[in-house]
C-alpha cells in the first residue's frame, strides 16, 4: 500500500506573481488549485522517495488568484501564483515557520531592489512592444506616409525655389548677384532650415528610421552657420561666401527630398536614387569648405562689434570675444565632417551592394 508523501517544493517571487518548483519526475494525474487562499497540490510520480503519491498544502501569507497555472516537465512541475495585489511578501506562507519541505528557489530568487529593476525593465518592453505595435497599425502608416510625403514636399518646393533663383540671378545678373544673396534668399532658407528640425525630431521618436547623431550635427550645423554667423552680422550680408553656401546646400536637397517623398509612395526612380547617394560626395565638403570660409570672415567683425561677447569676472576682465568659441568650432566642423561623410559613404554602400545582390 502506497503512503502519502511530500515533495520538495522551491519557491520566489515577483510584485506580482509566485512561482514555484516541485521536484518530481514524470508527475501524472496533477490535481492543482487554490482553494480558501490555500494552494492544494497532489500528483503521482518519481520524488524523493521514489514512485509514490505526493502531495502538500500551502496556505499564503497574503491574498492570491484562484486561476493557477502549471506546466509539468519530465523532472519538475512548475507552477505560477498571481497575487491579488502588486507587492513585495516578507514570507511565502501564513505561518512564520516555513514548513520543512520548502526552500527558497535560488535559480529564481531576487531580492526586492532587483525585482523593482525586472519590474521597470519589464514595462518599458511592454511600453516599446505598445509603440510597435501602434507603429505598424496601418491607419497610423497612412498618416505617417502623408505627413513624410507633405513634409519633403515642402522642403523641395523651398530649396528648389532657392536653387532656381539664385540660377536665373546668376545667369541674368552674373557676378552682381553674388553680393544680394542674402537679402533675396535668406527668408526661405530660414524657413526651410527651421523647418528642417523636424527631421532630427522624426529620427528621435522613431518615425523614421535614421541615425540621430548625423541628423542633429547637420541641422545645428547649418543653424550655427545661418543664424549666428550669417543673420546676425549685417556685415556678413553682402559677402560671396553666402551665395555658395546657399548655392551648395540647396544643390544637395534638390536630391535628396525628391528621393524621400518617392519612398513614401513606395516609388523609386533610379536616376534621383542615384544622385541621392552620389551628388554630396563633391558638395558635402564643398559646402562645410564655405561654411568654414564664413566662420572666419566673421571673426574679425565679432571682434570690432563685441556681439555675443562673453562676460567675465571684474578679477579677470570685462569679456571674451565670441570669435574665441568660434576658433573651437572651427574643429568641430572638421569632425562633424568626417562623421556625416563616413556615415553618408556606409548608406551608400549598403544601398548599391543591396541592388547589386538583388539584381544577380
Amino acid at each position: 500500500m502506497q503512503q502519502t508523501l511530500t515533495p520538495h517544493v522551491y519557491w520566489a517571487q515577483r510584485h506580482e506573481d509566485i512561482y514555484l518548483r516541485v521536484e518530481l519526475i514524470d508527475a501524472q494525474n496533477l490535481d492543482i488549485g487554490v482553494r480558501d487562499n490555500v494552494l492544494q497540490f497532489r500528483a503521482q510520480g518519481h520524488g524523493a522517495r521514489g514512485q509514490n503519491d505526493y502531495e502538500f498544502s500551502l496556505p499564503f501569507l497574503n491574498a492570491v488568484k484562484t486561476e493557477v497555472s502549471h506546466r509539468s516537465t519530465q523532472r519538475q512541475v512548475n507552477i505560477t501564483v498571481r497575487k491579488q495585489l502588486s507587492g513585495w511578501w516578507d514570507r511565502l506562507t501564513l505561518q512564520e515557520k516555513k514548513p520543512l519541505f520548502l526552500a527558497p528557489d535560488f535559480d529564481r530568487w531576487v531580492d526586492e531592489s532587483d525585482a523593482e529593476m525586472e519590474l521597470l525593465e519589464k514595462e518599458e518592453k511592454k511600453n516599446r512592444l505598445n509603440m510597435e505595435s501602434r507603429l505598424s497599425d496601418p491607419s497610423f502608416i497612412t498618416l505617417k506616409k502623408g505627413f513624410l510625403f507633405t513634409y519633403n514636399l515642402v522642403q523641395f518646393l523651398g530649396f528648389s525655389w532657392i536653387f532656381v533663383n539664385m540660377t536665373i540671378r546668376l545667369f541674368i545678373l552674373g557676378q552682381d548677384s553674388l553680393y544680394d544673396t542674402f537679402y533675396t534668399i535668406s527668408d526661405v532658407m530660414f524657413f526651410c532650415q527651421i523647418l528642417a528640425s523636424v527631421e532630427v525630431l522624426n529620427a528621435m521618436f522613431g518615425v523614421v528610421k535614421a541615425a540621430v547623431v548625423p541628423a542633429f550635427i547637420q541641422v545645428v550645423g547649418r543653424n550655427f552657420i545661418l543664424f549666428i554667423i550669417l543673420g546676425s552680422l549685417q556685415e556678413m550680408h553682402n559677402k560671396p561666401v553666402v551665395f555658395f553656401v546657399f548655392y551648395l546646400w540647396s544643390s544637395i536637397e534638390i536630391f535628396r527630398y525628391p528621393f524621400y517623398m518617392l519612398g513614401c509612395i513606395d516609388t523609386e526612380w533610379k536616376t534621383i536614387t542615384w544622385l541621392r547617394y552620389t551628388i554630396w560626395i563633391p558638395l558635402y565638403p564643398l559646402g562645410v569648405l564655405a561654411e568654414a570660409v564664413a566662420v572666419v570672415q566673421s571673426i574679425s567683425v565679432f571682434d570690432q562689434s563685441r556681439l555675443f561677447s562673453i562676460p567675465l569676472p571684474e578679477a579677470l576682465g570685462s569679456s571674451v570675444s565670441f570669435s574665441c568659441v568660434l576658433y573651437v568650432y572651427l574643429p568641430l566642423m572638421v569632425i562633424g565632417l568626417l562623421i556625416n561623410f563616413r556615415h553618408l559613404y556606409k548608406q551608400r554602400r549598403k544601398k548599391f551592394r543591396t541592388r547589386k545582390r538583388k539584381s544577380n
